[in-house]
């Protein structure tokens, strides 16, 4: 049995599927669900099980429904050590499927690109317990190129993405900066609202020096629409997974299947 971690992304439903077809009824997709997801992950869920001819397995966090419920119940929104709900939402519910679940391997939905490829390598380094599969790398397949796949079998991508938004995980993300917040004020308002009542709650901000509350509404960059996927393994896990010498391999592929 292969684990593939899909998560409501465009780049690890694609990984899902390229595993499928090559490893066939042995691969497992999990998704990890929250409470403040996009109500579409529903319908792209649906559309990728019937793409796959399997079902997708949800599991979740026995503690906390969300990025929310983590922040009132702890009392730590943000801070040195990382956002807690990263450690409650993802990784430890990972780390229950890991325990749970005897497995050959571990799907990845890493693109081929430098960075991609450098966390790669470096997450195979460190983790070589997952036993990691990176389907994407192996073909070359960036994200526009799993839009475009996608897009050949007629599933439309996940609406936060169509919003501008870099991930489709948690909609309120404690990491992001004062042109997220600011966006997310405008097109989620009762999500914007919940999060600036629990900073005042727990005396703490997302943005450092900016309580919610009082964010200037022109602050920070607008959003960009581009196509990344926020897999069950945040983003922010793999912050410090850069190789400090690699740059793009080519033959990147091969050295990842057989590291």
């Amino acid at each position: 049995m292969i684990i593939s971690w899909w998560s409501a992304g465009v780049t690890s439903a694609v990984a899902t599927k390229i595993a499928i077809e090559e490893f066939g009824s042995s691969i497992k997709p999990i998704y990890f669900a929250i409470d403040s997801a996009h109500d579409d992950n529903a319908r792209f869920k649906k559309e990728c099980e019937d793409w796959y001819g399997c079902e997708i397995e949800v599991w979740r966090s026995e503690k906390y429904k969300d990025q929310f419920d983590v922040i009132k119940k702890t009392r730590y929104v943000n801070g040195p050590a990382g956002a807690r709900c990263t450690s409650e939402l993802k990784k430890s519910v990972r780390q229950r499927v890991e325990k749970e679940l005897a497995y050959d391997g571990q799907v990845f939905g890493f693109e081929f690109s430098k960075k991609e490829i450098n966390r790669a390598i470096r997450f195979k380094e460190q983790y070589p317990v997952s036993k990691p599969i990176f389907p994407l790398i192996e073909k070359r397949m960036t994200k526009p190129e799993c839009l475009h796949f996608l897009q050949k079998a007629n599933i439309e991508s996940p609406a936060m993405y169509g919003l501008g938004y870099k991930n489709n995980n948690c909609i309120g993300c404690v990491k992001g900066g004062a042109g997220y917040w600011n966006k997310i004020r405008i097109d989620f308002p009762d999500h914007f609202k919940q999060m600036a009542e629990l900073e005042r709650e727990v005396g703490n901000s997302c943005i450092r020096g900016d309580f919610l509350d009082e964010l200037d509404p022109k602050k920070g960059h607008k959003q960009k629409i581009i196509m990344p996927d926020c897999g069950n393994f945040c983003d922010i896990e793999f912050e410090e997974l850069n190789h400090p010498q690699l740059e793009m391999i080519f033959d990147a592929p091969k050295l990842i299947r057989g590291l």
